[in-house]
């Protein structure tokens, strides 16, 4: 059992404090990756973090607490782009999240971050055809290693070491780009 969700199971404040402020500017981050609005993402990391306050005696939490609440701050992210009819029926916001949480560090302005995101999306384009038809089969359509390599006729291995590539690849452009805004101010 999960001593930190025990304790804050048995309303140990202190506890809840700790894991609050050792992951929350984390998530807001996270969170702020898929919404490109800090207030917003700021609300809702606090609204998931008074909910497992007020819920811990109920959440069934299989793996590690921290990755149930990004679990929970991702999936609250897609529901309030949801109620403001903002469609992500790519799955490229999760994707560029990923990266921009992994290449942007807390102190880039937000239009920064939407530069870097657009970026990402332009360098996802301009991947040879065979790895973007993997990036966006892996991370579009959710397809696993297995499935991508039955429908691309290839090995396992290869979709592994084209995706890594591909990472590579938009990690070295993006790495351009904070450059570039860097100089920029």
């Amino acid at each position: 059992m999960n001593l930190i969700l025990e304790g804050i199971r048995n309303k140990n404040e202190q506890v809840f404090k700790t894991f609050f402020d050792s992951h929350y500017n984390g998530l807001v981050t996270y969170a702020n990756g898929f919404l490109f609005d800090k207030e917003a993402s700021e609300d809702l990391v606090q609204e998931v973090f008074i909910y497992i306050w007020e819920n811990a005696s109920k959440l069934n939490v299989v793996t590690s607490l921290k990755s149930y609440v990004y679990a929970m701050v991702r999936n609250r992210c897609f529901n309030y782009l949801k109620s403001i009819k903002v469609t992500d029926n790519y799955k490229l916001l999760e994707f560029s999240a990923d990266l921009l949480a992994e290449h942007v560090v807390d102190t880039a302005s937000e239009d920064d971050k939407k530069i870097v995101y657009h970026q990402i999306l332009k360098i996802i384009d301009a991947l040879p055809e065979k790895m973007q038809e993997i990036v966006r089969l892996k991370f579009i359509q959710n397809y696993t290693y297995l499935e991508i390599a039955e429908e691309l006729g290839v090995s396992v291995n290869t979709v592994k070491t084209q995706l890594k590539r591909a990472k590579l690849k938009i990690t070295e452009m993006i790495a351009v780009v904070l450059v570039l805004l860097d100089l920029k101010r």
